[in-house]
């Protein structure tokens, strides 16, 4: 049935799109040069351009087919493995957004740092108490309204496109065929950038895959707010028309500079990368435009994912694997408990800020790992449901999109997907509080994973103690 006061196919694409190019869209040039030359991106590019599509067809082709489940990406994951399966997917999904307001917290800071130097690098004492001042400003905006908040990112996202193609344009402009195709392969950059270490096509692109994933977070986005469109079948269209949108800017904004500047200056080139790159070329001017561009941009996809990780909470009791106090809605229909919780871990964890130098980094590989569960689960879950109905064409997607989300883990995150096992403890408490609630009783297959999750995280521990997996 419709819902007149419901989202649009056009703000729900919106909301995808903003919710994806935030932070990392300004940085990625510098670390995809980190990881690898021209060709061998454009490959990591393709690869994951491919695994993302699979994802994206599946979650149309359940969320037609299986119109019931309209809980989020989690609800497959409990149609597949049952409550567990739902309550992993979907505490890994909340995780990943709030770790990734981090994120966004240490770029915004270290972009305002370029006008105001109080702030320069985004990790002092004065950064994150404004950095705490926006995790309360955006969480009483989302508690005053999801959809007045939608239309609010709506306008955003129109903002922050336009130095996108402002800085596109003038790469293209810029652009030196020479320059691209000098070290097309990486011979040269292996030898400044990893001390002479020769590192492989493929493992160039091992390394990049982690990168280039943290930018695609955000394409479910419909699919977590389905039960908020006017019509379903809106939410199925600004899925496909977000990641075609998506992978245009993606590629264009990240290799593009490849021919501006050598691999090796890219990666030496401070951050925001895309901010510095265009000082390169048109002068001082060019940075203040794309900090600009990064403040407004950071804001609306902190925006964003104020919003999903409340949604996601509020899904997840609504699917009974989370205790009702978490969707308790005010007279706005928003869930005010779940923000101030949500609030209270991003307000805690931004202190962290002060322990390390690589918090951006640290924080966005720990987004990406925690939410490659709930897309693993999802191709699983196409798998399983195809397969039962003799649909093998859905069924082979479910493979692509699964077995993408599974090398991803192994070949590039297993230390960052380890590390996520530690925040699975506290949840499996609010599990178990939930199980109580509804009158669920905890099955033996649910101990046992239960009891594998507890080893993983004791395993990651001394991993950590022995210096095997480093925070960095």
């Amino acid at each position: 049935m419709d819902k007149e006061t419901g989202i649009s196919k056009t703000g729900l694409t919106a909301l995808i799109v903003s919710s994806s190019i935030g932070t990392g869209i300004f940085g990625i040039t510098s670390d995809l040069a980190n990881a690898a030359a021209p060709g061998p991106a454009l490959l990591a590019w393709l690869f994951c351009g491919i695994g993302i599509y699979a994802l994206v067809l599946s979650l149309n082709n359940l969320s037609k087919k299986q119109p019931e489940l309209n809980s989020g990406i989690f609800s497959y994951a409990k149609a597949a493995f049952g409550p567990l399966g739902g309550f992993l997917s979907g505490w890994g999904y909340w995780l990943s957004a709030w770790l990734g307001n981090i994120a966004f917290a240490t770029m915004l800071m270290s972009a305002i740092g370029y006008f105001f130097p109080v702030f320069k690098g985004g990790q002092n004492l004065p950064s994150i108490f404004v950095a705490i001042i926006f995790v309360w400003g955006l969480s009483w905006l989302v508690n005053n309204g999801v959809e007045s908040a939608s239309f609010v990112n709506t306008i955003v996202t129109i903002c922050k496109l336009v130095p996108l193609v402002v800085f596109m344009i003038i790469t293209i402009v810029g652009f030196k065929a020479g320059i691209f195709t000098a070290d097309f392969w990486g011979n040269v950059a292996n030898n400044l950038l990893h001390g002479g270490k020769v590192l492989s096509i493929f493992g160039q692109m091992k390394q990049s895959i982690m990168i280039i994933m943290w930018v695609f977070i955000g394409i479910e986005g419909a699919s977590v707010l389905a039960n908020r469109a006017k019509r379903r079948s809106d939410a199925q269209a600004a899925t496909i028309m977000g990641l075609a949108t998506l992978i245009i800017i993606y590629v264009f904004a990240s290799i593009l500079p490849y021919g501006v500047l050598s691999q090796a200056q890219l990666a030496t080139i401070k951050q925001p990368a895309m901010a510095n790159i265009l000082k390169h070329v048109v002068g001082d001017w060019g940075a203040s435009f794309i900090n600009v561009g990064v403040i407004i941009s950071t804001i609306g996809s902190w925006l964003s994912w104020t919003m999903l990780p409340a949604e996601t909470t509020t899904l997840m009791v609504k699917d009974q694997t989370l205790p009702s106090y978490w969707g308790k809605l005010n007279a706005k229909n928003s869930p005010t408990t779940s923000l101030i919780i949500t609030g209270v871990m991003q307000t805690l964890f931004l202190f962290t800020l002060l322990a390390t130098d690589y918090a951006y980094n640290f924080a966005y590989t720990l987004a990406t790992a925690a939410i490659l569960l709930s897309y693993l689960l999802v191709g699983v879950y196409q798998m399983k449901y195809s397969y039962q109905n003799g649909d093998w064409g859905q069924f082979a997607i479910g493979i692509l999109a699964a077995g993408f989300q599974l090398l991803a883990m192994i070949l590039a995150g297993w230390q960052q997907v380890l590390m996520t096992t530690l925040a699975y403890l506290p949840g499996l408490y609010f599990y178990w509080e939930a199980s109580k609630e509804y009158k669920h009783k905890i099955t033996k297959m649910e101990k046992v994973v239960m009891v594998i999750i507890l080893l993983l995280a004791l395993l990651t521990i001394t991993l950590l103690i022995n210096g095997t997996i480093k925070i960095n």
